[in-house]
């Protein structure tokens, strides 16, 4: 019986240690998982910076673009019947929309929602202004027509979408 208890006695401590022993390395473990994972979400943050601000760069620069003056001011030509002038401002949006779709993997989807709607009604605003022109005008008429239309309006839908744009990318930083 003696030795039983002696047994005993060198046991308890022992297995005391071996559990003291188990649960340090445990939480230093998980202190070195946690650790590491911090690291890694501030890699990778490292790695999408650049790229994200670049993609808010271009989709600012898209509205910039498809904003209805700035479109007017690039692409008008002078003794052009207006439905050719409203087919290349129509096309010159889709071509700059579709060059930056892939700029949405960086910006978050709400605001990507928004850079499609800003599309969607500068084409509105160039079709009704169009649409409110008989068949022989020129470029000159739908240019005034599409001023007229937009003067009317408090704010065009491209800079509204440039505000959220900033007020998100400025909420990053």
């Amino acid at each position: 019986m003696e030795y039983l208890a002696y047994i005993v006695v060198g046991l308890v401590p022992a297995l005391a240690v071996i559990i003291a022993v188990y649960i340090v390395q445990r939480e230093n473990k998980d202190k070195e998982l946690s650790h590491l994972s911090l690291q890694l979400k501030g890699d990778r943050q490292k790695l999408f910076v650049e790229p994200r601000m670049e993609a808010y760069q271009r989709i600012i620069l898209l509205l910039e673009r498809i904003t209805p003056h700035n479109l007017i001011m690039r692409l008008h030509h002078s003794n052009k019947a207006a439905s050719l002038f409203q087919q290349d401002l129509l096309n010159n949006i889709r071509t700059e929309f579709d060059h930056n779709v892939a700029q949405q993997l960086f910006i978050p989807i709400n605001i990507w929602d928004y850079v499609k709607k800003s599309k969607e009604e500068t084409i509105k605003i160039i079709n009704t202004a169009a649409g409110q022109l008989d068949e022989h005008a020129t470029s000159i008429d739908l240019a005034n027509k599409i001023f007229e239309i937009a003067g009317e309006l408090e704010e065009l839908p491209t800079e509204i979408a440039i505000k959220i744009l900033k007020d998100d990318f400025q909420r990053m930083f």
